[in-house]
């Protein structure tokens, strides 16, 4: 199977190209969830695929650096209850954090299978079936190990009056980039459910080839 390449035209090409992320609130609402009560908000930006979702507790845009969680959206774990990830476990857990800290925020992005897509990543796991890891997956696809970009999430912060967060992530990368995108990581706050047996060769393949920080895998 051949390696996509982007195209002049593709999306990837217009990241490195395009003028700095910004975000806008077009929608807020009050969410009463089973993990507390939220305030939901949507958050649009200039390109199609800009899109989040953001469950906020408390006074984020204080003095006191927020707990915040940026997920990205897992269908397969988050709704259908896969434990080929730890997707969902960590979205329960993060709510459960944030509902119980001073002031937190969840930001839900739609960069299903680490940016490829819902379809693509179904094909990565008929390849992870037949003997790959993840990231071997996602290369024989053509595709990086981890497509995600996270400069939206930083101006969706902004736009919601976080500069400062304590960040509930395994992911290193995510600190990087956060903090080159003007975010300041004041913590890294680690988010490691109990792994199921099911999904601990996911976990070791993102210990061992992303760098995740994830301890006892």
């Amino acid at each position: 199977m051949k390696r996509r390449t982007p195209s002049k035209g593709s999306r990837a090409t217009k990241l490195t190209r395009r003028q700095p992320a910004r975000a806008r609130i077009v929608a807020e609402a009050k969410l009463p969830t089973r993990f507390g009560r939220f305030t939901v908000l949507g958050i649009q930006g200039r390109l199609p695929g800009e899109t989040a979702v953001a469950l906020r507790h408390g006074r984020v845009n204080g003095r006191v650096a927020p707990l915040v969680r940026i997920h990205s959206q897992c269908l397969t774990g988050d709704v259908l209850t896969s434990q080929r990830c730890d997707c969902r476990a960590q979205l329960e857990l993060s709510l459960r954090r944030i509902s119980r800290a001073r002031a937190g925020l969840l930001l839900y992005l739609p960069q299903e299978g680490r940016g490829i897509g819902l379809v693509n990543k179904l094909r990565a796991y008929q390849l992870q079936d037949q003997g790959m890891d993840t990231v071997e997956a996602n290369h024989r696809l053509g595709f990086a190990a981890d497509s995600r970009d996270y400069r939206f999430s930083a101006a969706a912060l902004r736009q919601l009056g976080v500069r400062r967060v304590r960040l509930l992530s395994n992911n290193p990368d995510k600190v990087r980039q956060l903090e080159q995108a003007g975010i300041r990581v004041v913590e890294r706050v680690p988010c490691q459910p109990r792994a199921s047996r099911a999904s601990r060769a996911y976990l070791q393949a993102k210990k061992t080839k992303l760098g995740h920080l994830l301890a006892g895998v």
